[in-house]
């Protein structure tokens, strides 16, 4: 016996179904319920901190006010006649009734929800909640989810040069109460985790709209983002990359140095593949070392100007194309080499090796310079 609004209210456990009456009533499915199934109930009674119902004629089932609430339902919205869909948590409690969870309904359709978006790929709009170094974060169906930087579309990649962790995070940061459509790209609902992919999303679009490129084609676009690999292109709604590579045939030390973001370029294309368009400036120019040998021979000695040191060497720039390497045994350490010469200036080197094919023009010092044993100054790296 139970009491609401101090009237006397006797709701009994109904007793499970016979065998004999299951066969006989079509409309109870021939396996009986167990714990962990998940159910539609009707409400048939209200009391002061639970509700009752009726779980489709299979036995009556107790939900208390706090699991309703629990679950971000109104206990006071919920009247009789109502049909939820709960789960089974036990058979028969101390009372004779069967407890249902509202809660854990509700996670495990979220879940199968999760399991057919990423089965069908079909996309899905969320809205961001938060952002971290890492990526955006979000919510689907009331599960946590995540979206990584890497998964982001190109259109909103954080194109910050020097990879600045602080910079990227104040412009993921912006995206909080944006919406975004994603397809789930992953998920493991053992560890509670979902993992969004807007890149996938875009993926088909990005295919439908490259099937009018082909390898070789020359575009004309305008630099959007500069970065420490490279230089991203748009064009007709597609972003492409020029990697730090293919922006000329020179050294390039930092795109920004030879881009600016807004400047309009023409490229070639030189790969389509993953969802990604790969292009090229100095695919444009003139290769300057089918020329080099009429320019520069064995033997030569010439002025360079000295613009890199690494641990293999001095990169020295010999015109506006074409550059060579002292390596450091010319100079027998790191140190020496730094003491020999300085960045930015003029020095006459001897060409000791040309090989056009391989890109490759070795250098020697045609100077004098004081070295250091090796033992006091080994090669840094």
């Amino acid at each position: 016996m139970i009491e609401e609004n101090n009237t006397a209210v006797v709701i009994a456990p109904k007793e499970a179904i016979t065998m004999k009456e299951l066969l006989q009533e079509k409309s109870v499915p021939l396996s009986l319920p167990k714990v962990g199934d998940v159910m539609s109930g009707t409400v048939i009674e209200k009391a002061r901190n639970r509700i009752y119902l009726d779980l489709n004629g299979f036995r009556t089932a107790v939900l208390y006010k706090t699991e309703i609430e629990a679950s971000n339902n109104n206990f006071q919205d919920i009247k009789k006649g109502d049909g939820l869909t709960v789960k089974i948590i036990e058979l028969e409690n101390k009372d004779g009734y069967v407890e249902v969870s509202l809660t854990q309904a509700s996670l495990d359709q979220a879940w199968e929800e999760v399991k057919n978006l990423k089965s069908s790929g079909e996309p899905v709009e969320v809205k961001i909640t938060g952002a971290n170094r890492g990526g955006l974060v979000s919510q689907l169906d009331g599960l946590d989810a995540f979206l990584p930087v890497s998964q982001l579309s190109s259109a909103h990649y954080p194109h910050v040069e020097g990879g600045d962790k602080e910079e990227n995070l104040k412009l993921l940061k912006k995206f909080i109460g944006q919406m975004l459509t994603v397809k789930v790209l992953d998920y493991d609902q053992k560890n509670n985790k979902i993992i969004l992919s807007e890149k996938a999303k875009v993926s088909k679009e990005l295919e439908t709209k490259l099937t009018t490129y082909a390898l070789g084609d020359i575009i004309e676009g305008e630099i959007s983002g500069l970065v420490d690999f490279g230089a991203f292109v748009t064009f007709n709604d597609i972003e492409g990359l020029i990697h730090i590579s293919e922006i000329g045939w020179q050294l390039v030390e930092k795109p920004s140095e030879v881009l600016k973001i807004g400047e309009k370029i023409q490229a070639k294309i030189i790969d389509i593949g993953n969802d990604k368009v790969s292009l090229s400036l100095k695919a444009l120019k003139p290769n300057p070392w089918d020329s080099v040998e009429s320019k520069y021979k064995k033997g030569d000695v010439i002025m360079g100007t000295v613009v890199k040191f690494n641990p293999f060497g001095a990169f020295v720039k010999l015109d506006t194309e074409i550059q060579g390497l002292a390596h450091i045994s010319e100079f027998k350490t790191y140190k020496d080499m730094t003491d020999a010469v300085e960045l930015g200036k003029n020095y006459p080197f001897k060409v000791t090796m040309l090989e056009p094919k391989e890109y490759k023009l070795a250098l020697q010092p045609a100077f004098e310079f004081k070295t250091s044993s090796i033992k006091d100054n080994p090669v840094q790296s």
